[in-house]
């Protein structure tokens, strides 16, 4: 492997992608650091205070960002808002016919990418408001931009700078994607995850009255959460497809044997990054009614990441999440009509709606696996704070971070596959010019 990565350094067009995915990383991370115009540092170190109750919410905002939550930067929301639109669009077009035709037209792809930046734009308008407003709802006392909603030009400086920073990383991730390795989109995120977790670490162990127990604790979860995860990934149920023949002349086509490949977690993140999104909706709805016990609870539950009714919420939004988007996504493929229409079909199952049937109810089988998988791996940090609870009953060893949330279950997901997608596609550009790859 490491013969291989040598060779891909020495070729001078795969030496430039590295180079200049390494160089957007950098710019992104620049841009990371530029302040929101208007923000409070006394509020914003308040927030960030690891003993403070919002700590822990904030912090998976700031891991996921790249730390630019940490610096209410212009990047604060990262690439999520685009990532949602392209979700909603993703369900949008099965269900719209006027969606479904433009996406078979000749460039329909393009068209429905395009319709997907300008859903980003309301989106992370959206979110901005939203982030700023949860951030106001936590701090005891004070405003993270003080006269946010009041002075309608600050207001509109801070929505417009917020959505520029959100549009300049999508930018950048599909500058990556055209001249560079990887997925531009999932290489950013992974970018700011690994930024942040040493000090995430570094927190752990600062306000940890048991380092030790959390230092082994969270290399168990991270070993353990790595290898399950590359073997849910990687997980394949392969259904057979035969082809018949076809006579042409004097020359016979078809006649092979194939596979579908089937995947245990065919949607990868995505149900995990959909249901943060939405199980962040009841704090930022809570902010728009007036103080009281009800909208203390809201707040204290689903705004600091807290209690059995936010762990539980979380669980089955993703659970039904994962089945939902799997659903969508093999009807998106249209495999049985594919099949019948080159001539294949699966043996002992009728080609047409029969085999479509069998598909369907095959997916759904091995989803079951993948959607418990994230469903768990989703709510670990839960699971660490209520096993903290039983050993050290009455004792907050970690402040607001536990050994589980140094890392997130999304941020392990999110690692291990673009890690392992930049070396599927490093190891194609290396068989393309007639190198041995280094995976197997």
């Amino acid at each position: 492997m490491i013969e291989a990565l040598r060779n891909a350094w020495r070729l001078p067009d795969v030496r430039n992608k590295l180079l200049l995915t390494g160089l957007i990383l950098v710019i992104y991370q620049f841009a990371a650091h530029v302040p929101v115009v208007g923000v409070d540092r006394n509020a914003l170190e308040e927030l960030l205070n690891p003993n403070s109750p919002g700590a822990g919410f904030v912090g998976v905002l700031n891991l996921l960002s790249g730390g630019a939550v940490a610096n209410f930067s212009i990047l604060a929301n990262g690439v999520y808002p685009y990532i949602t639109a392209s979700i909603i669009f993703q369900l949008l077009v099965p269900i719209v016919p006027r969606l479904q035709e433009i996406q078979r037209e000749p460039g329909g792809q393009e068209k429905i990418q395009r319709y997907t930046y300008y859903v980003t734009i309301p989106m992370a308008i959206f979110q901005s408001f939203g982030q700023i407003q949860i951030f106001n709802n936590l701090l005891p006392t004070g405003q993270i931009i003080p006269e946010f909603g009041n002075d309608l030009l600050l207001t509109l400086s801070v929505l417009a700078t917020m959505t520029a920073g959100t549009m300049f990383a999508v930018w950048l991730g599909e500058l990556i994607t055209e001249q560079g390795i990887g997925n531009g989109i999932s290489i950013i995120i992974f970018a700011g995850i690994v930024a942040e977790t040493p000090t995430n670490f570094a927190n752990l162990m600062t306000n940890s009255t048991q380092p030790l127990y959390n230092v082994i604790l969270f290399i168990a979860i991270v070993l353990i959460s790595v290898l399950i995860t590359v073997m849910i990934q990687e997980g394949i149920r392969r259904i057979p497809v035969q082809y018949g023949k076809r006579v042409r002349g004097r020359k016979q086509y078809g006649g092979a044997s194939t596979h579908i490949p089937l995947r245990v977690n065919p949607v990868g993140m995505i149900p995990l990054i959909f249901s943060q999104a939405v199980v962040a909706f009841p704090a930022v709805f809570a902010s728009f009614f007036p103080e009281g016990a009800f909208r203390d609870s809201i707040t204290n539950t689903f705004g600091n990441q807290q209690g059995l009714a936010y762990w539980m919420t979380f669980f089955i939004l993703t659970f039904a999440f994962t089945f939902f988007y799997s659903e969508v996504m093999i009807g998106n493929q249209n495999l049985a009509e594919n099949l019948q229409r080159n001539g294949g079909f699966i043996p002992g199952i009728r080609p047409g709606k029969r085999t479509h049937e069998y598909i369907v109810s095959v997916t759904r089988r091995i989803t079951l696996v993948g959607a418990l998988f994230l469903a768990i791996i989703a709510i670990v940090p839960g699971i660490v704070d209520f096993v903290n609870s039983l050993i050290f009953p009455g004792e907050q060893i970690a402040g607001s971070l536990n050994a589980g949330s140094v890392l997130t279950g999304a941020g392990i997901i999110i690692v291990v596959g673009v890690v392992i997608d930049f070396m599927r596609q490093l190891e194609a550009q290396l068989v393309m010019r007639n190198y041995e790859g280094f995976m197997r």
